[in-house]
């Protein structure tokens, strides 16, 4: 034991007398922990709209100021024609075209309908769907509370029948607000970034400098030289985790409901898995380039397929 404790020692000394480990380690998490969950956003504003009016009545008037309005959309033009809108999709000045035919007020007054053309760029497919999603809640918000529209259904029926309607809930999020969705997750990236990438390169550097063959020599047991290269990193990362939960508390306001011993219990079993995947790292490397590289290929795949970006139930059974 006494063994370990001067290997623990040593971990710790080397540590915190290099400063760049030390940044990598407490000041880049925490920045990129404020920073990046206002970047991370899966919300799609500022789509911009074409506008293309046949009619110029009161109703196409009314949609294109609530599309104005609902904050998602920017009008970026008024036209006269589909080719000149399509000019601007294709120079990339619009996402979208709506296209209102003429005779709009009437159709609604008359008939209770009218078909509006919607046009998607779809060459940022995420922004296309989401943009198209958005603006068709919009025109059926609209719709729903027409006038006409009431007044039509109240002629044709002669007492009130039956409806249905649906009111969703969101648990946990009831606002819907991302940053509770991506705070957590971007903080179990970082975690998985300290436990795997550092472990990696802490051994590897014995190997650079030479000092691999020295501890060979010493009677050290394998298991106490492995203790004594994981634990340290192990602890840290239950410091950053603690000190990614204040940032997430202080900055956005979010904390967590249930069990916090769970959390660090589950979060330690989580970093022991991570740091033996640093140390098979190691075993592969001989140089901390090296190491860097392979790490950084085990990253994307674990930070793509962790379900934070796309959906698990959505890939192939394999994945």
């Amino acid at each position: 034991m006494n063994t370990l404790m001067y290997l623990l020692q040593k971990e710790f000394r080397q540590i915190f007398r290099t400063r760049s480990i030390l940044a990598m380690m407490f000041f880049i998490p925490t920045v990129q922990l404020i920073i990046l969950p206002f970047a991370a956003d899966y919300e799609v504003k500022n789509i911009r709209v074409a506008w293309i009016d046949h009619d110029h009545s009161t109703y196409a008037n009314a949609l294109r100021d609530k599309i104005a309005a609902s904050g998602y959309f920017t009008l970026v033009d008024q036209l006269n024609s589909f080719p000149e809108g399509l000019k601007l999709v294709e120079t990339g000045k619009a996402d979208l075209l709506m296209e209102i035919p003429a005779d709009f007020e009437r159709n609604l007054i008359r008939e209770g309908n009218q078909k509006v053309f919607l046009a998607v760029d779809g060459i940022n497919g995420t922004k296309a769907s989401i943009g198209a999603a958005y603006l068709s809640r919009v025109i059926a918000d609209y719709n729903a509370h027409l006038d006409i529209q009431v007044k039509l259904l109240a002629e044709k029926t002669l007492s009130p029948g039956v409806v249905i309607q649906s009111a969703p809930v969101f648990w946990y999020n009831p606002r819907a607000e991302y940053k509770y969705y991506m705070v957590p997750g971007i903080l179990v990236l970082l975690l998985t970034l300290i436990g795997g990438y550092l472990t990696a390169l802490n051994i590897v550097r014995e190997k650079e400098m030479g000092t691999i063959e020295q501890i060979n020599v010493t009677p050290i047991k394998k298991w106490q030289f492995i203790l004594g290269k994981l634990l340290p990193f192990w602890i840290v990362g239950l410091v950053v985790f603690t000190l990614g939960l204040a940032v997430m508390y202080l900055v956005y306001g979010i904390d967590p409901e249930g069990s916090l011993l769970l959390l660090y219990v589950f979060a330690g079993v989580y970093l022991i898995a991570l740091m033996g995947l640093g140390l098979l790292i190691s075993t592969l490397a001989n140089t901390q380039l090296q190491s860097m590289f392979i790490t950084f290929f085990f990253m994307m795949m674990l930070i793509l397929m962790s379900g934070l970006f796309t959906s698990i139930e959505s890939m192939p059974d394999w994945a």
